[in-house]
């Protein structure tokens, strides 16, 4: 007999919630979210499911303005930059406190040597805790950070000089992001001391408004607020984020009450969620893109001719109408419109079956081939449902002759193999992190990240493109970089590593009883100030 582990998981869930403690007057905010986390540490991760479970408990440098792009003071209170745009000198908040837990009860406050002990941590091959956990820094390293940092240097307790071989306009907006949030070294060292390092990121300690209690994998991580925290104490005493990867189920503990924010419903459920009076749909035009990669390291997606033959191949329009329905755009650039330097005069491939034969006739597959499609297993913001675009694309390319063996993996296990290049196809997307054009173009398409493990699946490395972004980010003046970039997306388009599939509207719902909560353009759930009505 099979026995589906489904009910048995959501059992597990309402339990692990229902057993929260629950003081006199106590408010607990049950957040539903599509999936696990792949570590705590934000440092270790580059998805927005990792992200939003590590930030509840932690703060960077400089922060990003909640549900904007705007970059405020965080642990610095203050920071200045050099004329020639290399050294950036920050002053460190006085008296900011880290949580304790069980194993640790911190004796100092924040001082620099936090900020160089996690930044270092990415950077430097021989720091001690560089290789713990399986560590790999998959976003420091997209980005380029090792070959960008000159020096990052403790020039007294409260200030932090960091210098950059060469200028870099997207620099202080990278150091907002969530993989560069500040750990406690002194933790560290007790950990280390006791033979325990991997335990800093299975039982963080941070600055941030919560601090950590428990994860259970398939079923929920706990926090509990922070009194201490150097911005005030949030209202929510504990955040619960219950994972829940069926939207469907999500929505269904949302109108039982079972949580009070879920994650990315399912577009054909919007129309029932605007009309039912104890819930409200939130929108938001995202700043993102769903995409199909070609492995252009793999034959035969190395020639250019088969790669523009599979774009002209898919019917892009019918797979939007079907399945973001009225929530997506086709795509025809790795950005989305709503983001600067977007080059709406690049034209996109036509949906051609007849001219896709011929290019693959004429690249030596007459006949088609055999592949494999990768699709993703939990809904994301820029792909609500990865099987039913995976088998509209099958159908599509049966027709061309390029019969697809579908694929899939559990989320976390999904992003390493098609990172590590283990995928001829794979549906993936991105949601920008900091509204800056590098964020998409460097860390999705640039040459540094198309090593294995990077976030450039497509593993495709075009110098000329390469170039361009690269010039791009050591302007200072945006109308150069916004020229720098059009020029990149048009070489995209003629080298076609990708199939852009959509850019979303992202939406998600609340109960009516939640105040305060705002979407965010970066892709984050910042509960900061979030409020429940009794």
């Amino acid at each position: 007999m099979t026995v589906s582990r489904k009910p048995l998981l959501a059992a597990a869930a309402a339990l692990a919630i229902s057993a929260l403690p629950h003081a006199a007057g106590a408010k607990t905010l049950v957040y539903c979210s599509e999936g696990n986390p792949e570590s705590l540490n934000p440092q270790l991760v580059t998805t927005t499911t990792g992200v939003a479970a590590g930030k509840p408990m932690f703060n960077s440098l400089v922060e990003f303005e909640p549900g904007g792009t705007r970059i405020l003071p965080g642990l610095a209170e203050r920071w200045s930059v050099s004329e020639d745009g290399r050294t950036y000198t920050f002053e460190l908040r006085r008296n900011v406190k880290f949580h304790s837990n069980a194993a640790f009860t911190p004796t100092r406050p924040m001082n620099a040597d936090d900020v160089l002990f996690s930044l270092n941590r990415q950077w430097k091959e021989d720091h001690p805790y560089h290789r713990v956990s399986g560590a790999r820094y998959d976003y420091f390293k997209d980005l380029a950070m090792p070959e960008l940092l000159e020096s990052i240097d403790k020039i007294d307790e409260y200030t932090v000089r960091i210098r950059l071989k060469q200028p870099n306009a997207p620099f202080l907006a990278n150091l907002a992001m969530s993989f560069n949030v500040i750990q406690s070294a002194e933790y560290a060292d007790k950990l280390l001391k006791l033979g325990k390092p991997e335990q800093l990121d299975l039982d963080p300690i941070g600055t941030g408004p919560w601090s950590f209690v428990s994860f259970q994998k398939d079923v929920a991580v706990r926090y509990r607020v922070f009194p201490e925290h150097w911005a005030g104490a949030m209202p929510i005493d504990t955040l619960v984020f219950s994972i829940t990867p069926n939207p469907a189920v999500r929505l269904t503990k949302l109108k039982a009450g079972e949580c009070h924010v879920m994650a990315f419903p399912n577009p054909a459920d919007l129309k029932k969620i605007e009309q039912d009076p104890a819930l409200r749909l939130l929108k938001l035009e995202g700043l993102n893109v769903g995409y199909m990669s070609l492995n252009t390291a793999r034959p035969p997606f190395d020639d250019v001719r088969v790669r523009r033959a599979v774009n002209m191949a898919i019917d892009k329009k019918t797979i939007v109408s079907a399945v973001y329905q009225d929530a997506g755009t086709p795509a025809k650039n790795p950005i989305p419109p709503t983001l600067w330097s977007y080059n709406d005069a690049v034209q996109d491939y036509p949906y051609d079956p007849e001219a896709a034969r011929r290019l693959l006739a004429e690249a030596g597959h007459p006949a088609g081939f055999e592949t494999d499609l990768w699709y993703m297993p939990v809904s994301r913001p820029y792909n609500p449902n990865g099987k039913r675009i995976a088998e509209l694309i099958q159908a599509d390319l049966a027709r061309v002759g390029i019969r697809l063996r579908l694929v899939t993996e559990e989320w976390s296990v999904y992003r390493s193999k098609i990172q590590a290049g283990e995928a001829s196809m794979a549906l993936y997307g991105w949601t920008g992190d900091n509204g800056d054009p590098d964020n998409f173009f460097d860390t999705l398409l640039g040459c540094t990240a198309a090593r294995p493990g990077g976030n450039n699946v497509a593993k495709w490395c075009n110098r000329d493109f390469d170039a361009l972004i690269t010039k791009a980010k050591e302007s200072a003046d945006q109308g150069e970089r916004e020229r720098y970039y059009r020029e990149a997306q048009v070489i995209a388009k003629a080298e076609a590593p990708w199939v852009p599939i959509a850019h979303s509207v992202v939406y998600m719902a609340i109960r009516k009883e939640v105040s305060g909560f705002k979407m965010d353009p970066l892709g984050r759930y910042p509960f900061d100030g979030v409020d429940l009505a009794q």
